[in-house]
């Protein structure tokens, strides 16, 4: 008969090793399947571009210029407006205007120098130029549709031409004093 080899209390057998090799393959198996599962919860390009809210870093953009961003397929104009310009909207008799609406409740309070609308004419859908440097501002120095003559003020405020409506602005809160959220 052959005898059984006894071990000390404590001492890893083959057995033990075995289990725990078995353990940790389990472990890395159950892994390897939850990580795709997990990773298919986030929302793709496609997704994110048909409307998940997007950050905008302020930083770069220098006072008096502006920039232009897609969300959700539409055009964004942001821009940072200069001291002049926010006086000139503000002083604004607002009884005159096609679409009465204050420069107050166009901006953030606090934050009146940074300007975003959605950047596409009311009247017909164009997209009025005046964002850039050297484009056509208009009379009102604010944005110039050239396709059917419609004028917005430094608010984004229809002033003359045959849109009705002022350049609608989008959802968007700040996150920081430089940082945007649209969406």
């Amino acid at each position: 008969m052959a005898e059984a080899k006894a071990t000390q209390a404590g001492e890893p057998t083959r057995r033990d090793m075995l289990f725990l090799a078995t353990g940790v393959m389990g472990a890395v198996g159950v892994a390897g399947v939850a990580v795709p599962f997990i990773r298919q919860l986030a929302p793709n390009a496609q997704t994110i571009a048909a409307g998940a809210p997007i950050e905008v870093d302020l930083t770069p953009v220098a006072e008096g210029q502006g920039i232009k961003l897609f969300w959700r397929g539409k055009l964004i104009f942001v821009r940072n407006r200069t001291k002049a310009e926010i006086e000139e909207a503000q002083k604004v008799n607002v009884a005159s205007l096609p679409d009465p609406q204050p420069d107050s409740a166009r901006v953030k309070p606090g934050k009146e120098q940074w300007l975003v609308l959605y950047g596409s004419c009311t009247h017909l859908g164009c997209i009025p130029g005046g964002s850039a440097v050297g484009e056509v501002r208009g009379d009102y120095n604010g944005w110039f549709c050239p396709c059917h003559g419609s004028h917005y003020d430094t608010s984004g405020r229809i002033r003359k031409g045959p849109a009705p409506a002022n350049l609608p602005v989008p959802p968007y809160a700040f996150l920081n004093d430089s940082k945007i959220r649209i969406g």
